[in-house]
């Protein structure tokens, strides 16, 4: 029997988790409802939402920690703890006013110097952070209410890199802790937002906690992905980790579980069939496959041997692998921008459309390939990383690379990748990972197509001619200036291979029909969800 068999018969009988192998405490009838069991994509390793860009991480960070502006489904700004913003006519002073009575988990009240301090540490870790302040004249609390950001330059997207949803997202922490070095993770979980994180409770690879924070203050507005109110209607989240998606479903058949985030799209039928359960695409925006490679080492450091895997890789074998034989839940992606959206662009992409083996091989024996091992890291305990980690050790194979599989999880990744050291000391050559379409409309929050070096995400790439046409897209006067920078773009990342594109694809997620407010978007928005 083969794998998705296999998951298909052990999630259609339920016994996997009927077994009682989950361990879960019994609950009063009042409890439970005000208890909202969460499977989330992965386990929640480390939690610190600036040391790293893991998605995981960030949905619960969101949580816990509140941030200035909150952006919306229409993908604007909304004011979030902030209750005013000023900005001087020459576009170089801004300067902002906190909402009244915002508090912090431990009853202290948050203040400007938590604010400035948080902004510095958020700065030196994302992509627009790092531009502001690069024309930073200075960044200082006014009082305990206000602050002021005085640039060299205007800057005109301000808003949106304080409201953006993409890690690291600008989450306002106690100044004591966000003085800790950006490179160096936090030990201590105080944030402002609607749920505290039960520290105690936190087991890695088992489980995470989070219980109301009595002292929240929602805004008045409706609620709108990270903007607008976010009223909690349950009194604690439990997210519980089920690395095995037949267990999941299972579990979430019996009604052990209220919520799966990621389902296998092999077990979706299954679901669909249960009268008891909802199953809707997660998020319409989808998401970007992604083969990140390691530039600062060979063989990735050197273009021909990246440009080799773009010209084999056949992307439909990486999708087939994550969403099956669902033709609708993927397209072919010649490029890096989110599909259907105002920008996207296919200009350059050539390469991605080749899926030619003997090519690939010329290439790589150009490139002088000194038959070093590719590190592979991949992580088991996502599906999506898995099926792609697979189809890439044998791609590799194919052309005449030689690999050496490391097969771990997710949270080691997340770990390992930050490493610079080269692949055989602890190093590695490359890892897959996903992005999510909403991160992937623009340059202005897209982390991952950034070519700006030692500032670039994990892979490092260095190219000139992509930072340029990102500065070009931020410098745009109209939507035409906008579009052909963006084509530009496109076609020197992937002559240069910033990353290589897996696909595009859809995902589902599932819930009891016992539960409502469930929303789609970029992450699970957990605020105004209800539990009968």
């Amino acid at each position: 029997m083969d794998r998705r068999s296999f998951l298909k018969s052990a999630a259609g009988t339920g016994v996997l988790a009927a077994s009682g192998g989950l361990a879960m405490p019994a609950l009063s009838q009042g409890a439970a409802a005000k208890t909202l069991r969460f499977v989330p994509q992965a386990n929640l390793a480390n939690f610190d939402p600036i040391w790293g860009t893991q998605y995981v991480v960030r949905n619960a960070a969101a949580l816990v920690w509140d941030t200035l502006y909150g952006i919306d489904s229409k993908f604007q700004p909304q004011r979030q703890m902030v209750e005013a913003e000023e900005v001087s006519a020459d576009g170089l002073t801004w300067t902002f006013k906190l909402r009244p009575g915002l508090k912090f988990h431990d009853g202290t009240p948050v203040l400007a110097k938590d604010v400035v301090q948080s902004l510095k540490r958020w700065q030196a870790r994302d992509p627009m952070g790092l531009m502001i302040r690069a024309i930073e004249n200075e960044l200082t609390a006014v009082d305990d209410r206000t602050w002021k950001w005085v640039l060299k330059q205007p800057y005109p997207k301000m808003l949106l890199a304080l409201a953006k949803n993409n890690a690291p997202c600008s989450f306002i922490m106690p100044e004591r802790i966000a003085k800790t070095d950006p490179f160096t993770q936090i030990t201590e979980y105080v944030g402002s937002g609607p749920m505290k994180f039960a520290r105690g409770e936190w087991v890695p690879g088992a489980k995470a906690v989070f219980e109301k924070f009595a002292d929240y203050v929602p805004r008045s507005e409706p609620a709108d992905w990270l903007a607008g109110g976010k009223k909690m209607l349950v009194d604690r989240i439990e997210w519980v980790i089920m690395p095995d998606a037949a267990t999941a479903a299972a579990a979430l058949q019996n009604g052990e579980v209220d919520w799966w985030e990621t389902p296998l799209s092999d077990l979706v039928p299954i679901l669909k069939a249960n009268a008891n359960i909802n199953v809707d695409i997660g998020d319409p925006l989808g998401n970007i496959g992604a083969f990140r490679m390691n530039h600062l080492h060979p063989p990735f450091n050197n273009v021909k041997v990246r440009q080799a895997v773009l010209t084999a890789m056949n992307q439909e074998d990486y999708m087939r692998s994550i969403v099956g034989d669902d033709d609708k839940l993927w397209k072919p992606l010649p490029g890096f921008f989110t599909p259907g959206t105002p920008l996207y662009t296919e200009e350059g992409g050539a390469m991605l459309k080749m899926k030619n083996i003997e090519a690939a091989k010329k290439l790589l024996a150009e490139s002088g390939y000194k038959g070093e091992p590719v590190i592979c890291v991949v992580a088991q305990d996502m599906s999506a990383t898995k099926s792609m980690g697979d189809v890439t050790a044998e791609l590799l194979k194919s052309i005449g690379m030689k690999v050496e599989f490391v097969a771990t999880d997710w949270g080691t990744v997340g770990a390992r990748r930050a490493q610079k050291t080269p692949p055989g000391q602890g190093g590695w050559s490359m890892f897959h990972t996903w992005h999510a379409g909403a991160d992937c409309l623009n340059p202005s929050s897209y982390t991952a197509i950034r070519a700006n070096g030692d500032k670039a995400w994990f892979g490092w790439p260095d190219v000139p001619a992509v930072e340029t046409e990102v500065t070009n897209w931020f410098n745009a006067k109209d939507v035409a200036e906008e579009k052909a920078a963006m084509a530009r773009l496109n076609k020197a990342a992937v002559e240069n291979v910033v990353y290589a594109p897996t696909g595009f694809y859809l995902g589902y997620q599932a819930w009891r029909k016992n539960v409502t407010g469930v929303v789609s978007g970029p992450l699970p928005f957990f605020w105004n969800v209800a539990k009968a």
